[in-house]
């Protein structure tokens, strides 16, 4: 259809005016022009003749001006207020143009040109961003010229300010494009095209990945960063739901990682793509990566040989399929041409431009939201339908149309029941951490005032969901600035270790200026909480685990939050001060708490509402832990540890020599006292015990008491001032301190699988060597260096112990020797004497002479020797693992570092009993993990055929190891009677136990038969075959052996040949 006669005769007239304009008469005539075109043309026609004569100008190569003179007049028809919807699908086609002339060899019409396509991509209709980017795009891809690169990347730019919304859907498009112009040979077009990937990639929603941007960058233009960006990837908290623009700068990353040499990164990125997939809402956000993905996912899978990782890729493959599976008749729908298609049959006309820039227009709303808002609907499209029909007709059917095609379905959300009190929260969200998905879509109210329990499986991500609370990385939570909240972790960061505890608190901002509080008020309430005077003036290092959690606790309330996050509160508090912290919660009225705790008693008496983990939701119950428990009995777990169907495992301990029955003491303590230096008391005094195989002891007293250093002393990490302390000297010891993460503060990059066999790849545990027991000091040194022996007639000194054999109910020694040259002159010498001249030596004189240290190196090795140990390997070390809980995935695939806190204790709980311990040694156990996994601890520890030694303030847990067993039939099996040794103010007081010098009395020890073979392995993991020893006959055995061989050899005559068998 042409325009009307007198609106083109008046457009011609303009445009030959601005042709033929001087540089003064040029603004005015360009001003008409834009004025009269995006006015109110009569009958609604469209300007379709004067777009041809632009366009036919811009075309003309002879006549530079006329270019010239045609950009311009573009220019000025969008720099208006408004421009009009009859022209502005129009400037579609004109901006192709536009861009084309920016490679002009005329400098004035390439200025102008690139000043026109800026302004046509800033002043056209956000909605209408699927009209223009394919025609960037394709300059970008194809452009001859280096400039009309350059030109198009800019204009990617003005197009993500002006339309941040709408760019953010067409990421998946635009990341492959402006990937490949980072590649580009021309530096100018290299660097804007990184910059413009940058501006891109601030559309990305999602708060949890910003961080990574500018990595993830850099490893498009820098593969080799590809596979520690992939492990950090692993380790990364996802809080939001991922869309589009996440998916589209993920996508480089994972191609490359699916596509790497090395299989443990292909099977990482695939283990990204599993659990990231999972997080996607809508499956046709999925649809852009589909292809790629599965031929990425297929070739990693052809490409590998461990079928463990092929089957990780096969996970990763079926779980794109479904949930990236759409309805093909549906998902063909989302394309400009179909919407095209659909309205033109509508519409009934050949206006092609109109139907386009409208199509384009409801093609990116039905990305943004399929339902269609038909008041967004009929804003966008009628104004430019009504150029060629009734709009609001046309629009109201084209709407009705595509939703139905588009097959749209709304959710209803669900409401919660708790209504009373202020909200202070109502949020949905999705969490994930690394390659785990936590919650999907899940919503979480709170209401000012309330206390709740979050309770769910150690691993679920109770601790992360707080930590992103704190964080301001939940989606729709409200922000710092008008909810503030404190979180309370497990322990205080000890980097100011050496602060006095008064200046640790006065001189933190968050506790006085921050909150309007002075010093005085900031020390009042640490002193409310039962700090003196000495303990105010004590380091912050120097306080033992219950004051630190104190102290913690205490710069939280100087914070005055409207939401306290509590983290394990309990954690090192003896039973006075868990009441005191229940008093406190229970009286805040207008503070919210959140409290992850496993002490059943603690949640019973202070949560309104438990707040439970459920396949990926948190459903909330109303009531105590006992009333959770009532209405959810799966939970049972939660208030009594028996009832957990989950059991841990230990190994069982190596043979003892010289001790057959259970009850027989391994360790003697008597008169010991122990002072840390500088210290104005002894911290230990006069402390006597016995353990044996068959020991359950619980050791209890109050905070500060001397529990742990008590435990030190007895597992070798600190040394008695006086006393005797005798250990049997094959004697294994599993510790796990307070602090159980500091050892794998310094493997967060190794996998647990990496860290054990780094820690025992020689054979010993080297995170024992630095004790104190197996350092020789200097007066060690001195001792040993003093002391000289005679024998066979010379002077020697000892250079090595080597090894060790029986002595009558002791052991003797093999000594290597320096010979003393000129012994007490000056001219002393020494000489290393040969192997032949090594001599043995009582262990009762080494120890006298001050060589109990290097007595002990020995033993240990020999200590090892004597136990079944198993390979080094990857597979030993996952089923050793999977007996105290943790899965093969987190063993030998997952770095340390993005573990959670109960899976590091589970970590540590199965590297310090590796070696097959007779005694396990357990510092507050309670600590980080959860009531399913202490239930399995108990069980293991009531199982265990070694000693046990268990520090706890939680009298669940210390009743539990005691608890009476069953045999299969149902009779019961007796209870390993329970020890408590109370310590109080440095001294100790022991009771229930049954100590005993007697080498007999007691439970005897099971021995194998001879018909059980022991296997054995060596240092490269290869089973060490054999020869099964013969067994000795008796007398009658043999004389019977020896009747019958006669009557064989009488029944067979010359025939009999006797055999192994009858001899």
């Amino acid at each position: 259809m042409s325009g009307n006669k007198q609106s083109i005769k008046a457009l011609d007239d303009l445009l030959n005016k601005l042709t033929l304009a001087s540089p003064e008469e040029q603004p005015q005539a360009a001003h008409n022009l834009a004025t009269f075109i995006n006015g109110p043309i009569e009958e609604k026609d469209a300007p379709t003749q004067i777009v041809a004569k632009l366009q036919a100008q811009l075309a003309n190569k002879k006549d530079t001006q006329a270019r010239q003179k045609a950009l311009e007049a573009l220019e000025a028809m969008v720099n208006v207020e408004n421009v009009s919807p009859a022209f502005e699908p129009y400037l579609v086609p004109l901006l192709a143009a536009s861009i084309e002339k920016i490679a002009d060899k005329q400098v004035p019409v390439k200025d102008a040109a690139i000043k026109a396509a800026h302004a046509v991509v800033r002043k056209i209709n956000p909605f209408a961003v699927k009209a223009v980017l394919p025609i960037i795009s394709t300059s970008i891809e194809n452009a001859a010229k280096w400039q009309e690169k350059l030109t198009s990347l800019t204009l990617l730019n003005d197009l993500v300010e002006v339309a941040p919304t709408q760019m953010a859907t067409n990421m998946p498009d635009l990341v492959p494009i402006v990937s490949s112009a980072m590649w580009d040979t021309k530096p100018e077009v290299k660097k804007q095209a990184k910059d413009t990937m940058f501006k891109i990639c601030t559309l990305v929603s999602n708060a949890d990945i910003d961080k990574f941007i500018p990595v993830l960058i850099e490893c498009i233009a820098n593969p080799e960063e590809v596979p520690e960006t992939v492990h950090t990837l692993g380790a990364t908290t996802f809080v939001q739901e991922v869309q589009s623009p996440t998916l589209a700068i993920m996508a480089p990353l994972l191609a490359r990682g699916l596509n790497s040499r090395e299989t443990a990164i292909k099977r990482k990125s695939a283990v990204i793509v599993d659990n990231m997939t999972k997080l996607v809402e809508n499956p046709r956000l999925l649809s852009p990566f589909m292809g790629s993905l599965e031929n990425d996912l297929q070739k990693a899978f052809d490409g590998m040989a461990d079928p463990e990782a092929r089957a990780v890729v096969q996970r990763a493959q079926k779980t794109l399929k479904t949930f990236g599976t759409i309805d093909p008749a549906v998902a063909a729908e989302y394309a400009v041409p179909k919407f095209q298609e659909t309205l033109k049959g509508i519409a009934q006309t050949d206006r092609t431009e109109v139907l386009h820039f409208v199509a384009a227009i409801v093609n990116q709303m039905a990305e943004i939201d399929n339902r269609l808002d038909h008041q967004d609907f009929t804003a966008n499209t009628v104004a430019y339908l009504d150029v060629i029909g009734s709009g609001t007709q046309i629009a109201d059917e084209f709407r009705a149309v595509t939703l139905k095609k588009l097959g749209n379905t709304e959710e209803e959300r669900e409401d919660f029941e708790e209504t009373d009190g202020d909200i202070l929260c109502d949020c949905d969200f999705s969490l994930a951490y690394g390659a785990k998905i936590l919650l999907n879509r899940t919503n979480l109210k709170l209401i000012r005032g309330s206390r709740y329990g979050l309770c769910g499986p150690n691993g679920s991500g109770k601790s992360t969901l707080m930590r992103a609370i704190a964080n301001g990385q939940v989606d729709g939570f409200p922000p710092a600035d008008v909810l503030k909240t404190v979180y309370v972790e497990h322990d205080i960061d000890e980097s100011e270790a050496d602060i006095r505890t008064l200046d640790f608190i006065i001189t933190d901002p968050k506790c006085t200026t921050d909150v309007g509080k002075t010093p005085a008020e900031a020390e009042a309430m640490l002193r409310s909480v039962g700090f003196n005077d000495e303990l105010c003036n004590k380091p912050v290092g120097g306080l033992s685990g219950g004051w630190k959690m104190k102290l913690a606790l205490s710069r939280a309330m100087l914070q005055s939050a409207d939401i306290l996050l509590l983290d394990e509160p309990t954690n090192h508090l003896d039973v006075r001060n868990v009441k005191w912290l229940e008093d406190f919660l229970t009286s805040q009225k207008n503070v919210t708490s959140i409290i992850v705790s496993h002490d059943s008693g603690f949640l019973d008496n202070v949560v309104q509402y438990i707040i439970h983990y459920e396949r990926f939701k948190l459903k909330k119950y109303q009531g105590n832990l006992s009333e959770f428990v009532r209405q959810c009995p799966s939970a049972k777990t939660y208030y009594d540890l028996g009832a957990g169907e989950e059991a841990f495992q230990f190994p069982e301990p190596g043979f003892l020599e010289g001790v057959k029955t259970k009850q027989r003491a391994i360790v003697k303590v008597s008169n010991m006292s122990f002072q840390y230096p500088g210290t104005e008391k002894p911290q230990l005094t006069d402390i006597t015990f016995q353990v044996s195989l068959s020991s359950r002891i619980a050791v209890i007293g109050p905070n500060g008491a001397g529990k742990s250093t008590l435990i030190k002393v007895f597992c070798g990490e600190l040394i008695p001032g006086t006393g005797d302390v005798w250990t049997h000297p094959n004697l294994r010891i599993a510790y796990v301190a307070q602090a159980a993460f500091t050892h794998l503060a310094h493997h967060l990059d190794k996998t647990p699988s990496e860290y054990i066999q780094w820690r025992y790849q020689t054979g010993e545990d080297r995170e024992t060597m630095d004790r104190a027991n197996r350092q020789l000091t200097e007066a060690d040194e001195d001792a040993m260096k003093n002391k000289v022996w005679r024998v066979e007639g010379t002077v020697r000194k000892i250079l090595a112990i080597n090894s060790r054999r029986k002595l009558k109910n002791s052991y003797e020694y093999e000594i290597s020797w320096l010979l003393v040259n000129n012994h007490g002159m000056k001219s002393e010498s020494t000489t290393p004497m040969m192997t032949a001249d090594n001599t043995w030596l009582p262990r009762t004189e080494l120890l006298e002479s001050g060589f109990s240290k290097m007595v002990a190196e020995v033993d240990l090795k020999e200590a090892l020797k004597s136990g079944n140990f198993r390979p080094l390997t990857k597979k030993a070390i996952e089923e050793h693992c999977q007996l105290l809980g943790l899965e093969n995935e987190i063993v030998s695939h997952s770095r340390i570092r993005g573990l959670s806190g109960g899976q590091k204790v589970k970590l540590v709980l199965a590297a310090c009993t590796w070696l097959n311990p007779h005694i396990i040694v357990l510092d507050e156990p309670t600590n980080y993990l959860d009531r399913d996994s202490l239930s399995a601890l108990s069980k293991a520890l009531v199982n265990f055929l070694g000693g046990v030694v268990v520090i706890s303030h939680s009298q669940d847990f210390t009743r539990s190891i005691a608890r009476a067993t069953e045999n299969e039939d149902g009779t019961p099996a007796g209870t390993a009677p329970l020890e408590i040794w109370a310590v109080d103010n440095g001294r100790l007081s022991a009771s229930g136990h049954n100590w005993t010098a007697s080498a007999s009395s007691g439970e005897k020890i099971a021995v194998k038969g001879d018909d059980e073979e022991e296997v054995k392995f060596d240092a490269f993991g290869n089973k060490i075959e054999t020869a099964k020893k013969a067994k000795k006959l008796t007398g009658a055995e043999l004389r019977k052996k020896k009747k019958e061989r006669l009557a064989k050899k009488k029944r067979m005559g010359d025939a009999y040949v006797s055999s192994d068998e009858d001899l």
